[in-house]
């Protein structure tokens, strides 16, 4: 990346810069899941239904749905500095909102407040470190990230559990706040602009065709995994508005001299690989994510601490193991990572299809401490290997298609796991003879449990047979000198 008028490349503070970016990327995806948790004590507390308190998770996910896809647009509008301070006032606001919060509906606008910082924040972040970090270092980079991203939905729960039973759920948003306030200044002192601001036309259409597609089907799916149903015409005609809008956004981005996301990304096969590969990861991870902590707090009995202490040790070394994959992919590519990850995640969805009430904490521990290093096998190294194939003026929109596709996956796994989760229970009521029994209902949840394991184990498996397709990306020196 050379400045406008000379030809020495600009030296980036690149450690500032990712600090800035990693503390306010991990507050960001700390609060997306440490709500998780508190779901259960939120219906008591605000006397909500649980397809009502669903909500909270949905409208963040539903938020972030339809502004990442307009991130690569902002990216070209505003400067890094101005970006990233716009981020985190909004994550500030909401986060204060919600440590206020009087009633149900009032955390969710703030919800939807702290959405919209996390929404900006996560594409900046991927797109300045491709700038600023050349590419044969780029994979211990992204484990950084990964390290972040894994390792604060991993402890969210625990936190959240433990402050939840000492003092109450608006303490997981006085914790964050000081944190983010931290972030914010450290960006300002620190913060230097990589991206040249080109001011592309803005066209309105599209950002309404992209709002309309991607949150039509986050919010179709996601009320598909609430009470109503895949039945209810509220979700059917959510999903074919969404399909049909996001259609015709495709052929409109395709046919504009200037698109708002380009998807001519799509042209570079290891980039589509790499997007996939994301895809599926997500479903797993997130519909694992909220299926577990569900089993161990109805399934096992276990309070919301004891469930979110059980996941520790699988998210840290999670966390861990991200650094450590970054730099092995860095040394010999993405194929001999992403294969074998993917086996230990459907080998350990296999296992966790076999659940019960009575399965030991070990079991369980061990399990997620394996599903959780296939993770770490799979997401960065077929993340970092689909962008580097991409020449530099994609990297704003390539890093928009990743994050937008990761928020739809998000959303369309835990709706597929907790739909296929409660037909599976229903099913399993049926065929009993005294469905008020407490030893029943346990029986149903569980039966319903084991399903949604098995619908991760088939993605897994998809994912697998993607894998053998997977080629490393060698770029070129001179792709390499025009980036810096």
């Amino acid at each position: 990346m050379t400045d406008k008028g000379s030809s020495e490349p600009r030296q980036f503070k690149t450690l500032p810069i990712l600090i800035s970016l990693l503390i306010a990327g991990f507050i960001g995806m700390f609060s997306e899941t440490a709500l998780n948790v508190a779901l259960s004590d939120l219906m008591n507390v605000l006397q909500i239904t649980p397809s009502k308190a669903q909500w909270l998770t949905t409208a963040y996910l539903l938020t972030l749905g339809i502004l990442v896809p307009i991130s690569g647009m902002l990216l070209q509008w505003f400067t890094t500095r101005q970006l990233f301070v716009a981020a985190l006032c909004f994550s500030i606001l909401g986060t204060f909102l919600a440590a206020i919060a009087p009633n149900f509906e009032f955390l969710l606008t703030a919800r939807v407040v702290q959405a919209m910082g996390t929404a900006l924040l996560l594409p900046l972040m991927f797109n300045t470190i491709l700038i600023i970090i050349p590419a044969e270092k780029r994979g211990a980079a992204m484990g950084l990230i990964g390290l972040v991203i894994m390792v604060a939905p991993a402890i969210g729960p625990t936190i959240a559990g433990l402050l939840i039973e000492s003092l109450s759920w608006h303490w997981i948003f006085w914790l964050s706040l000081p944190f983010l306030v931290i972030a914010l200044l450290s960006g300002i002192f620190f913060m230097q602009n990589v991206t040249e601001v080109t001011k592309p036309k803005i066209d309105v259409l599209s950002i309404i065709l992209s709002s309309l597609g991607f949150g039509g089907i986050v919010y179709g799916f996601s009320s598909a995994g609430e009470a109503e149903g895949w039945g209810s015409p509220k979700v059917i005609i959510a999903i074919v508005i969404g399909a049909i809008a996001l259609i015709l956004f495709c052929i409109r981005q395709l046919t504009m001299k200037q698109p708002m996301i380009d998807l001519r990304a799509f042209k570079f096969p290891m980039f589509v690989v790499g997007v996939l590969m994301v895809f599926i990861c997500m479903m797993v991870i997130l519909s694992s994510m909220l299926i577990l902590p569900m089993y161990l707090q109805q399934g096992q009995g276990y309070s919301a601490f004891k469930a979110g202490l059980l996941l520790l040790p699988g998210g840290i070394i999670n966390g861990l193991m991200s650094p450590v994959m970054g730099r092995l992919f860095d040394k010999y590519g993405p194929k001999w990572l992403v294969i074998p990850g993917l086996v230990l995640v459907a080998v350990s969805l296999w296992f966790f299809s076999g659940i019960t009430a009575t399965s030991t904490v070990v079991f369980v521990i061990v399990l997620h401490s394996v599903l959780m290093i296939g993770i770490s096998m799979i997401m960065m190294p077929a993340q970092t290997n689909g962008i580097n194939q991409l020449p530099l003026e994609y990297y704003p929109h390539g890093t928009a298609i990743m994050n937008t596709l990761q928020q739809v996956a998000g959303a369309i796994g835990t709706a597929l796991a907790v739909s296929i989760m409660t037909s599976g229970s229903k099913s399993y009521m049926q065929t009993v003879t005294n469905p008020a029994d407490p030893l029943n209902i346990g029986a149903a949840f569980t039966h319903g449990v084991q399903n949604a394991f098995i619908f991760g184990m088939v993605m897994a498996i998809i994912g697998l047979v993607i894998a053998f397709f997977l080629k490393r990306v060698i770029i070129s020196h001179k792709a390499q000198a025009s980036m810096h």
